[in-house]
């Protein structure tokens, strides 16, 4: 039985790629750091090294000179998952029989065919089309499916929802669920239920909370035939979905779990009956903050980052917050300015204001769309409309905030759009 051996960060993505490698015959150890990984590729020698590249490149380049040190391990292959390397750090791992580098999100597909070819071994892969994206805004979870239901990506789904309803604390889910050039049947059914199980069992959604988006007839039969489905709503207008929605968590905010929170922190703290309500709640909030920037600080280092905006204060705070993590932050107080650069520069995130004079942000948007340019983009707005909302998306952007803005708001963005680990 051949020998895997991972040191992946992500619990959700290890997990995933644990359980599809054992389906297919191969033993898996897990190492936790890369003192672990050293430790156990020298009793295991494995036929192959999943890793993930670690921040502490000292201790990560140490593991690759001891595998290429021990006879059983010099010629183990190796594949590298990154969220970003430079030029310099690949030539570095260059000499360790690194067969592959993944940039994260990875393509399984991709990810699963360089697997087969390493292995010898044909890996089960639906190969059928199908594009599947989930980004959170104003605690709403969009599901956008396009082109048809591919059984791996639905897998990858229950992974992506778990990483997000973490990440944004999200104690009532509020679900859309968007079907776009797809045309499904019966013999979809199957996938249909693995999809819903996924929303149900891992998100914890209600039917009340779910809206789906479809012009499918087979998806609306399919959700009105299902008893356990019953209110659920099925509409064909984006307005209507995200109307509702967002009235019932206007409805159900004083149930969002703060008050919990601030309970829970009060009990903690019952030894010291001195401290106030206020005084805890500040306490609380600074903790988390902290907690939130390491978190940050670790995912998130040597970017360019462009911020499109023609506040100075709203450029001032997206220079601080990057500082920490020692990106470079570009600031262009008019789309046309920022245009200008596109061509000649490359950014790993743009912030961008939806409402700037001369240029403002849908038009920039669209220029994007004309060059073919895929940014990974979060757009800023003073107005939390529907109209807003509904363009924006339309114009392929999934993530947005509105103003003002906090610091832990533009965090966890941020986090969500370049942490993604598939």
């Amino acid at each position: 039985m051949k020998q895997i051996l991972m040191l992946i960060d992500s619990q959700q993505f290890r997990d995933y790629l644990r359980a599809k490698l054992e389906e297919n015959g191969l033993d898996v150890s897990v190492a936790a750091y890369p003192h672990d990984c050293a430790a156990k590729m020298r009793s295991i020698a494995p036929d192959l090294m999943i890793l993930d590249y670690q921040e502490d490149n000292k201790a990560f380049m140490e593991l690759l000179r001891q595998k290429k040190a021990d006879p059983n391990t010099v010629n183990t292959p190796i594949i590298i998952l990154a969220q970003k390397l430079e030029q310099k750090q690949l030539l570095e791992m260059v000499p360790y029989n690194v067969k592959k580098v993944f940039t994260k999100p990875v393509k399984i597909d991709t990810f699963f065919s360089t697997l087969s070819e390493l292995l010898g071994i044909p890996f089960s892969i639906d190969e059928s089309p199908g594009i599947l994206e989930v980004h959170v805004n104003e605690n709403i979870i969009f599901i956008e499916i396009a082109q048809g239901l591919n059984r791996d990506k639905l897998d990858l789904l229950r992974l992506k929802l778990s990483e997000l309803i973490t990440l944004y604390k999200i104690r009532l889910p509020r679900i859309i669920l968007m079907f776009s050039d797809i045309k499904l049947a019966l013999s979809d059914a199957p996938n249909m239920q693995k999809l819903f199980n996924a929303i149900f069992e891992v998100a914890r959604a209600k039917p009340d909370n779910v809206r789906i988006l479809t012009n499918d007839d087979f998806v609306r039969l399919y959700v009105n035939e299902q008893k356990e489905y019953s209110g659920i709503k099925v509409v064909s207008n984006l307005h209507d979905a995200i109307d509702d929605l967002i009235h019932l968590i206007d409805k159900d905010n004083q149930y969002d779990g703060s008050k919990a929170d601030l309970i829970g922190e009060k009990i903690l703290a019952a030894g010291n009956q001195e401290e106030d309500e206020e005084h805890l709640a500040l306490k609380f909030d600074a903790e988390e903050r902290k907690k939130r920037e390491e978190i940050f600080k670790s995912a998130i280092k040597n970017l360019r980052i462009a911020v499109v905006d023609d506040d100075y204060v709203i450029q001032e705070l997206i220079k601080n917050i990057f500082e920490m993590t020692a990106s470079s932050v570009f600031a262009y107080s008019d789309g046309s300015e920022f245009l200008k650069t596109v061509d000649s520069s490359e950014y790993d995130l743009v912030f961008l204001d939806l409402m700037m004079p001369n240029i403002d942000g849908f038009e920039v948007l669209e220029a994007l769309q004309g060059k073919n340019i895929p940014y990974p983009i979060i757009a800023f707005s003073t107005i939390n409309q529907r109209e807003t909302m509904i363009r924006v998306i339309q114009l392929g952007v999934k993530s947005y905030l509105v103003k003002p803005l906090r610091p832990e708001d533009i965090f966890t963005k941020a986090i969500e759009i370049l942490k993604a680990n598939f």
